[in-house]
C-alpha cells in the first residue's frame, strides 16, 4: 500500500511539475505588452513635416475632359490619364474608339512627365544620352506628357496616348494643362 501511496504521490508531483512548466512556459512566450511608443512632435515648428499641393479629383477630371475635347475637335482617338504628384493615377479617360495601347501609355506618359517636371518629348530627346532612361519601371519616354506646376513644383502629370504622332498627344495634354489655368 505504502508503495502504491508513493507512486501515486509521485505521479501526481510529476503531473503537476509538468503542468506548471507548461503554464510557465506558456506564460513566458505570451506576446508581451509593446512598450510605449516614444511621439515625434510631427508639426511644422519642428521643421519635420511638410506641406504639398495636390490637385482635386474635380481639378483633374476638368483637366481630362478639356484634353480629350481638345483631341475630338481634331477627330482624334485617345486616351487621357491625370496622376499626382506621386503618379498615382487620379482619372482616366478612355475616348470612344481609342485602341486599346493607349490607356496604358498615357498613364505612363503621365507618370513620366511628373517624375521629371518636364514634358516627354524633353524627355525622349534625353535618351540620346542617358539610354538607360527608358529602363525606370513605369515610365514611357515618347512624346505626349504634360507636367502641371504650382509654384514651380510638379503637381501632377497629364498623358495622352492615341493620336498618330506624340506631337498632337503632347498638344492635346497642354490643353488640359491649360484648362487648370482658367
Amino acid at each position: 500500500m505504502k508503495k502504491k501511496f508513493l507512486l501515486g504521490t509521485t505521479a501526481a508531483v510529476v503531473l503537476a511539475a509538468g503542468t506548471f512548466g507548461a503554464v510557465s512556459a506558456n506564460a513566458d512566450t505570451a506576446p508581451q505588452a509593446a512598450p510605449a511608443a516614444a511621439v515625434a512632435k510631427a508639426d511644422a515648428k519642428n521643421k519635420n513635416t511638410m506641406t504639398s499641393t495636390h490637385l482635386t479629383i474635380a481639378a483633374a477630371t476638368k483637366a481630362a475632359e478639356a484634353t480629350l475635347k481638345a483631341a475630338e475637335q481634331e477627330n482624334q482617338r485617345v486616351s487621357v490619364a491625370v496622376v499626382d504628384r506621386n503618379g498615382n493615377t487620379i482619372v482616366t479617360l478612355r475616348g470612344d474608339g481609342a485602341g486599346p495601347q493607349s490607356y496604358e501609355s498615357a498613364v505612363k506618359k503621365a507618370f513620366t512627365s511628373v517624375s521629371w517636371n518636364a514634358p516627354t518629348s524633353e524627355l525622349a530627346k534625353r535618351l540620346a544620352t542617358a539610354p538607360n532612361l527608358k529602363d525606370i519601371p513605369g515610365t514611357l519616354f515618347l512624346a505626349g506628357g504634360a507636367p502641371v506646376t504650382a509654384k514651380g513644383a510638379p503637381i501632377a502629370g497629364i498623358g495622352v496616348a492615341g493620336a498618330p504622332s506624340g506631337d498632337l498627344d503632347e498638344k492635346f495634354a497642354q490643353a488640359g494643362v491649360a484648362a487648370l489655368n482658367n
